[in-house]
């Protein structure tokens, strides 16, 4: 999770998410060599006070100053376009998972079992145990198998949410009447946080989500006990 005074993104925990990383690195080196090149220009305009009359009127450098950034837009345009298919790639997902967004909890409802879901309510301040985070711990968690693909289904009961999940790389707006779908693999175990990212009334900032990723054996006792509960 997110730590005081970072500056970068959260640990990838999942493919799509490294992916997203490794395209920031990308876009962000070009914008650093164009500003670097801009600033250089600039500073060579202004202390210098020849002037080469070869470049106030020249055919070669209109051409290189407009084909060089579209060369540029190419290089940022096919990564990303690529990633776009990959988030919404869906294919033969082993768990199915509806997320039903409510002022101001989260429901989850296990659609592969008969009768397995449970809601989501924020744990208040004064009920948090040591080394829990205020604002992101729920009373219930959403369990889902590690290295294995989850499909989610995200909907909405009364206004506009978003689930989102920054290290697992989804944010997918939930909107009543309307059911959107995504895709993620947890590529290692561990406890993943996350908060409705569109704002929805005066306890916005109070519906955590928090996902947490274990190996299958431990999935198929923890959903056993569940529906045992049920």
């Amino acid at each position: 999770m997110a730590h005081p005074s970072q500056l970068g993104f959260q640990d990838a925990a999942s493919p799509v998410m490294e992916e997203l990383l490794h395209f920031h690195d990308h876009a962000l080196m070009i914008v650093f060599l164009i500003s670097t090149l801009v600033l250089y220009i600039i500073v060579a305009m202004v202390s210098t006070k020849l002037t080469n009359k070869y470049i106030l009127d020249s055919q070669e450098i209109e051409i290189i100053w407009t084909v060089l950034p579209a060369i540029i837009l190419i290089l940022i345009a096919l990564p990303s376009l690529r990633i776009l298919y990959l988030m919404d790639e869906i294919n033969s997902p082993l768990l199915t998972i509806k997320a039903v967004g409510h002022q101001w909890y989260w429901s989850y409802e296990y659609t592969d079992y008969e009768d397995l879901g449970f809601d989501a309510y924020m744990i208040p301040t004064q009920d948090l145990a040591p080394g829990q985070f205020r604002l992101l711990e729920a009373d219930h968690r959403m369990v889902i198998p590690v290295e294995s693909p989850i499909r989610v289904l995200v909907s909405a009961d009364d206004v506009l949410h978003s689930w989102a999940v920054p290290a697992l790389g989804i944010k997918m707006d939930a909107v009543p009447g309307r059911l959107n779908q995504t895709a993620f693999i947890a590529s290692r175990p561990g406890i993943f946080y996350g908060q409705c990212s569109e704002i929805c009334g005066a306890n916005h900032s109070f519906m955590p989500i928090v996902v947490e990723a274990v190996p299958l054996e431990h999935f198929e006792n923890w959903s056993s006990r569940m529906l045992e509960d049920a």
